[in-house]
């Protein structure tokens, strides 16, 4: 089961306590997968997402005192006969009291473009539920493991904007890109979708995220400590290889024993220690002379060598 889908099945489970919020949770069933029939003879809710259709069937026993059923009615395919054809479900109303008191609750007759009435979203509370809806709905999430990223698919620009307004009111930044004749909302910064996911209230997938997110950052961090001290380690064994090429030419076009005391000493210590440090070489030498002394030697030896080859 994909990450999407976990955090999918936990929203499912989660039902708030208050009317109010319950009442702003189907409005999202309502205006994404929600559809009047002619003449408003029945309602229904049509979708292949059976994890929507468990949650209209919730809450319409919790929230309106309404017993309805789910059907499967997935269409044969006759053409293909091989081909397996995916589930379509739907739940009927067909009472014209229980269509008024679901309609009339979420303000049906004042979405437009699958938007939901402000009034219903004038609350926290309410908003973490109506996000909770349209994530169920219209929204996915990458693996966590390869990238950060989760988004709502909207039908609208109208449905964008108040979706990314809503998980505005939480300070989150979202963002909407159009794609494919869809209104995208997005958000990428792995923080922020962790403030999302405890604003919907999955938090075993939070807490399955951050722990994601603490190895992929002691991860990150090891591997540019590594990469730092390999690069440290290359540059120490580059500028050592020099400084062995510059004492050996001296030594052997000019001869170090007509160097300065001080410095034949430095160049005698470096070759008998091809690979000790500039610390190392310093305590080396009698007196002992800090790295900054014996990086000071080391540079007068390679001006020598630098000199002899002109």
């Amino acid at each position: 089961m994909s990450f999407s889908q976990k955090v999918k099945e936990e929203i499912e489970q989660h039902i708030s306590a208050s009317r109010h919020c319950q009442i702003a949770e189907m409005a999202a069933y309502v205006a994404n997968f929600g559809y009047e029939a002619p003449e408003g003879s029945s309602f229904f809710w049509h979708s292949e997402k059976e994890a929507v259709l468990r949650k209209v069937f919730t809450l319409l026993e919790k929230t309106y005192n309404i017993y309805s059923a789910m059907e499967d009615v997935t269409a044969k395919n006759t053409k293909n006969k091989g081909v397996k054809a995916e589930h379509v479900y739907r739940i009927t109303l067909t009472k014209d009291d229980e269509i008024r008191k679901v309609l009339q609750s979420v303000r049906f007759s004042e979405m437009k473009e699958k938007t939901v009435s402000a009034l219903l979203l004038k609350n926290d509370c309410c908003r973490r539920a109506f996000l909770r809806g349209s994530f169920l709905c219209l929204g996915s999430m990458s693996n966590p493991v390869k990238s950060y990223h989760m988004e709502f698919v909207c039908g609208s620009r109208m449905q964008a904007l108040q979706i990314a307004d809503m998980i505005g009111t939480f300070q989150i930044d979202a963002k909407i890109t159009e794609r494919k004749h869809h209104f995208v909302v997005y958000i990428k910064e792995g923080e922020a979708i962790v403030d999302l996911l405890n604003i919907m209230g999955a938090h075993i997938s939070l807490m399955n995220l951050e722990n994601l997110r603490i190895v992929k950052e002691v991860r990150s961090s090891v591997n540019r400590r590594v990469n730092c001290e390999t690069a440290n380690i290359s540059k120490t064994i580059n500028a050592a290889s020099r400084q062995m090429e510059d004492i050996i030419y001296l030594r052997d076009h000019y001869g170090l024993n007509r160097l300065p005391k001080h410095l034949q000493e430095m160049a005698e210590v470096r070759l008998e220690h091809e690979d000790a440090s500039l610390q190392e070489l310093g305590e080396y030498l009698e007196p002992p002379v800090g790295k900054s002394g014996v990086n000071h030697r080391l540079r007068k030896l390679k001006e020598l060598a630098e000199e002899l080859r002109k």
